[in-house]
């Protein structure tokens, strides 16, 4: 059984997402916050295996909540949001984030995604992937074409 707290500031999110979820196989939620530093502590005290976790949220953000939920090595952490803001997406993935999702993610996938995290792997949104391709892409030196000299590296 996969155990899984939620957090999102909104209540009405938080009850929907339990219901989606309770119909899963294999999944559990096991807790819920309404804030980053509330998931902090319920990430502490129930050892979830994964926090579904919102960016925007009040008294303590997601992606600092993620971060040190990830240093203490509570939990993964698969970020679960209505924002497809490139910032959030990179410093998301840059606190440790296993993947980066919207809102508008039907049951099954999110399902699926949950698993995929727990198992280790990590899942992004088809309205992201190509963004964060592109950026990675443009923060990496060039490869040289096959027979061409490659630089060297820089220990």
């Amino acid at each position: 059984m996969i155990r899984i707290l939620l957090a999102d500031d909104h209540a009405a999110i938080r009850s929907g997402l339990r219901l989606l979820l309770s119909g899963q196989e294999g999944l559990e939620v096991v807790g819920e916050a309404g804030d980053g530093e509330v998931a902090v502590q319920q990430a502490r005290a129930l050892r979830p295996d994964v926090v579904l976790m919102d960016v925007r949220m009040p008294v303590r953000d997601g992606i600092s909540a993620t971060a040190q939920i990830l240093e203490e090595g509570l939990a993964q952490v698969l970020v679960l949001t209505s924002f497809e803001i490139d910032d959030y997406v990179r410093r998301a993935l840059q606190a440790g984030a296993a993947g980066y999702l919207l809102k508008t993610t039907d049951a099954a996938p999110l399902a699926d995604a949950l698993r995929r995290v727990a198992a280790g792997e990590a899942v992004l949104a088809p309205e992201v992937t190509r963004r964060v391709i592109e950026g990675f892409t443009r923060s990496q030196p060039a490869l040289a074409a096959e027979g061409e000299p490659r630089p060297a590296s820089r220990s």
